[in-house]
């Protein structure tokens, strides 16, 4: 035997690896392909001198530290020194035993993994690849599949790394939220003006600037509690030019009240309930009531050209109040007009509707109409609209008119899917209509002309055919003074059962009926 040096240095992913897992191989393991150490399925297996394998990775561990003796020689007991030592340079690679190893079917043991193969396959291809393998997050160390590793990385680490995309610097997930509070870039909206996508930065200066923001009204210091947007204080000021008025009068008349009291010789006052005698002119308080009747001189006259200014206010807000109504009233006299043009429109659209219904139905008559006393009805979607008379919806069914000339006798059929009468549920039933025409009055009363029917066999073999001649006593066939008379022909026509499985009569879901009238005589 040529011993050897096991290289446990090579950077194979393999050879760093113990044993294969034994859940990976889809037979039954045989104790030949199992390492002695690890107890897995032997990886790059080597063979001791004492003939026992072991896989190169758990070799070069177990005699790492020098020499050993072989547990699995002594449990088989056949130790036996110095052969049971096991020794890095007294060992060599068994490439035949890996050649079976590697031919060994092979399945993944990832749940939700349906790959198989053999096991050098495994090694190969799908080993450290399986999208079903659980691995660690970089950022987060949480396990996830690998199949959803990009997604994680990308929408659900915690710990992953986003950039504001107001100000891109860089935040981890739980740090983004928080930042959202502080960003100097973060759009904010103002709830007067309703403006959107104002930086933090910038908001304080649109605040003071921006037209709707409010503020109090020049008059709250005489008691106006207004509260006005930006943009709309002389707005304010025209509407409230009144209540301005009402509130300065007081004050007003106070001040011109404390003047004239200041200019008498004596002036009794009161202070707390009690009267005391104002100082006279020359006396120790002269001085002070002389500025103090100064000072309220100019308080009068600042209100006074206060009251000019709210009387001009007051005759503009008049004209412009005057101008306002007469064009409201321009106004209503122009929304009543177009409102009566749009009831009037609204009633010549309706008038057009009912026409083009009359139109297209006169369309859809023409489009099958004949003239020669024959005519072929073609039943489409036969199944539906059998269930829906067998439902009851829509028992029976009429087809377009014909007629026997240009200007002839005006007829139509009428069926019933699920038979009516003695033929209810067993039979189709068909009946010939005689309908009132426009040169009714130019025609032969009562109709005699001969009617045959026919449900086509559509290999063109057996129709299946019934005639008849009209009862002259009839009312059937008297000239009509309705839309159209009774329905008169044949409740037992076809029998529902020629109409099953592959039957001739109906195909691709379709039915045709033909009608022939006699023209003999006319």
């Amino acid at each position: 035997m040529a011993h050897i040096s096991v290289d446990c240095g090579s950077p194979s992913l393999s050879i760093s690896l113990p044993g294969i897992p034994l859940s990976v191989l889809s037979v039954p393991m045989e104790d030949k392909y199992k390492c002695q150490q690890c107890r897995q399925v032997l990886r790059k297996p080597v063979q001791a001198k004492c003939g026992h394998r072991f896989c190169v990775h758990c070799f070069k561990l177990l005699t790492s530290s020098g020499p050993k003796p072989c547990e699995a020689c002594r449990q088989e007991e056949i130790y036996e020194e110095p052969m049971s030592i096991l020794s890095s340079d007294q060992a060599f690679p068994d490439n035949a035993a890996g050649r079976e190893i590697a031919s060994l079917p092979a399945r993944c043991l990832h749940q939700g993994c349906s790959w198989t193969g053999s096991v050098k396959e495994y090694e190969a291809q799908h080993e450290g690849l399986c999208d079903y393998e659980q691995v660690q997050c970089e950022a987060c160390k949480n396990l996830i599949l690998r199949i959803e590793k990009e997604r994680h990385a990308d929408r659900e680490c915690e710990a992953r790394t986003l950039n504001c995309k107001y100000c891109k610097v860089s935040f981890t997930y739980n740090e983004i939220k928080a930042h959202d509070e502080t960003c100097v870039k973060f759009p904010l909206q103002c709830k007067d003006c309703g403006k959107k996508k104002i930086p933090r930065e910038k908001f304080n200066d649109h605040s003071r600037s921006c037209a709707k923001s409010k503020t109090a009204c020049p008059f709250s210091e005489v008691g106006c509690k207004a509260v006005i947007e930006n943009g709309k204080h002389s707005d304010h000021e025209q509407a409230s030019t009144m209540e301005h008025l009402r509130l300065l009068l007081p004050m007003v008349l106070s001040m011109a009240h404390v003047r004239v009291d200041g200019l008498g010789a004596v002036n009794w006052q009161e202070d707390s309930g009690c009267l005391y005698r104002a100082p006279e002119e020359g006396a120790p308080g002269g001085a002070r009531a002389a500025s103090a009747t100064v000072d309220v001189d100019k308080k009068v006259n600042a209100l006074e050209n206060i009251v000019c200014v709210l009387n001009r206010e007051v005759e503009h807000s008049s004209v412009t109040l005057e101008a306002y109504s007469h064009q409201h009233r321009l106004d209503q006299d122009k929304m009543e007009n177009l409102g009566n043009k749009v009831r009037q429109l609204e009633r010549m659209l309706t008038m057009r509707d009912l026409q083009l219904a009359e139109t297209e139905q006169l369309l859809r008559e023409m489009q099958f109409c004949t003239y020669d006393g024959v005519f072929v009805w073609k039943i489409s979607e036969f199944l539906r609209r059998r269930q829906d008379a067998l439902a009851g919806r829509t028992p029976a069914m009429f087809s377009p008119a014909f007629y026997s000339s240009k200007y002839g006798y005006k007829m139509c059929l009428r069926l019933y899917l699920n038979g009516d009468g003695t033929g209810r549920g067993t039979h189709l039933s068909l009946f010939f209509v005689v309908m009132r025409g426009k040169c009714d009055a130019l025609l032969k009363w009562p109709f005699s002309q001969k009617v045959t029917l026919m449900l086509l066999d559509q290999n063109n073999r057996e129709h299946i055919i019934d005639a008849f001649r009209p009862d002259v006593t009839s009312t059937s066939f008297q000239q009509p003074i309705s839309e159209m008379n009774i329905a008169s022909g044949c409740p037992l026509f076809c029998p529902l059962a020629k109409l099953a499985g592959k039957s001739s009569y109906l195909r691709n879901d379709t039915i045709f009926i033909k009608a022939i009238v006699d023209l003999t005589g006319l």
